[in-house]
């Protein structure tokens, strides 16, 4: 069983004890999403450790971009509770890589695939090179903020 999904019960029960509406609202919401998840597909399943701080970087991604269509309506209070939650999310997601820590994975990411080929890998290999890249960056990056180094490391 994933113990961030117990970590969320037990906050949530925490949560509804000091009578905190907002954490109580997110980590239901939270739960509520991730067992979408469980049951999504041909057959239910237990998802792990990694596969809910996936699902909750999804449902903090939602909340910025709500919070920025909001700002964008002039509703700067709506803006500031989805912002908030947002930040309630990340509690339980691992510390986002530095803009050097990322570098490096992409580096690492392309010596291994030109490791394999042989040779220094093109466009034509972008795709391997953000397989291995994902792999090691591990949800701690913004998909496309990997594709472009990865993309700069390449033509580069």
């Amino acid at each position: 069983m994933a113990e961030l999904k117990d970590k969320l019960r037990a906050d949530l029960s925490a949560a509804m004890k000091e009578r905190d509406t907002v954490v109580t609202g997110v980590l239901r919401m939270a739960l509520a999403a991730v067992g979408k998840e469980e049951v999504a597909g041909k057959q239910a399943r237990e998802l792990t450790d990694e596969e809910v701080q996936r699902v909750l970087s999804k449902e903090a991604k939602k909340r910025d971009e709500a919070a920025e269509a909001f700002r964008s309506a002039g509703r700067e209070k709506q803006a500031e509770a989805e912002v908030g939650e947002a930040e309630i999310l990340r509690r339980y997601l691992p510390k986002p890589l530095g803009d050097d820590e990322l570098a490096q994975l992409v580096k690492d990411a392309v010596g291994e695939v030109e490791a394999e080929l042989g040779e220094r890998p093109g466009m034509k290999q972008m795709g391997q090179v953000m397989k291995a890249a994902n792999a090691k960056v591990a949800g701690r990056a913004e998909g496309g903020k990997v594709a472009a180094l990865v993309k700069a490391e390449l033509v580069g």
